[in-house]
């Protein structure tokens, strides 16, 4: 969806949803299983790439969870000169919309994001889209930045795959860490800065609930700006 097309569809839903005293929910909530391959990563801080639909839900998801020190919008998966919004919109650029996340492994592991990222942020069944946003630029993949992520992010997949808890099968794929592009600064943060948006309140939002009723010893009310 472009920004013009985001826009509009926002402000038809601020009007639809502005009597509205808490958002309604978006998408169905599934509690994805927790890993039996866990992650035991050490030395400081780690990076992961997530992408799954449009970016401001996944980072604001990932900004209320306990241990993430930073979460950036962005674009991976093309190159440098389509690494913008206008291109990556067309959906011919090979960009996903993603964010970056920083997290700190002593206080939540990276299985433990992925049990987040499937539970209320991204369906893993839905290809090439996510929510109203349709087109490979919102294709849900995980960027895995080291050998001890990617060994877990596959064990995960396969796990999920015979979980019974999804009809269709599992398209999520893992991806080749490439070059992240952060996105404008407008796109940064922007859930936490437009909490009133038409497209916030009935997307984005409801994830954050769901996060808080799901895993509460893993949210944290503050949001952590990138």
């Amino acid at each position: 969806m472009s920004d013009w097309g985001r826009l509009a569809l926002a402000i038809g839903l601020s009007l639809t949803l502005g009597a509205c005293a808490q958002a309604v929910s978006a998408e169905p909530v599934v509690q994805a299983p927790a890993a039996t391959r866990t992650s035991h990563e050490t030395g400081g801080l780690k990076t992961a790439i997530f992408a799954g639909g449009c970016y401001w839900g996944v980072e604001d998801v990932f900004s209320h969870v306990k241990g993430v020190k930073s979460a950036v919008s962005g674009f991976h998966g093309g190159k440098a000169s389509t690494a913008n919004y206008g291109q990556v919109s067309t959906g011919t650029t090979n960009h996903a919309e993603s964010v970056k996340v920083i997290y700190d492994p002593k206080q939540v592991r990276y299985d433990q994001l992925l049990r987040v990222f499937f539970s209320v942020i991204a369906d893993p069944t839905l290809k090439n889209r996510q929510g109203p946003d349709v087109g490979p630029q919102y294709r849900s993949a995980l960027v895995p930045l080291s050998a001890e992520q990617n060994a877990v992010a596959k064990a995960y997949l396969a796990q999920l795959g015979k979980s019974g808890l999804w009809k269709r099968p599992i398209v999520t794929r893992i991806e080749r860490g490439q070059a992240f592009y952060p996105a404008p600064a407008y796109h940064q943060d922007f859930a936490e800065k437009n909490p009133n948006n038409g497209y916030i309140r009935r997307w984005d939002a409801p994830k954050v609930v769901a996060l808080q009723k799901l895993y509460p010893a893993l949210y944290t009310p503050r949001f952590q700006p990138n």
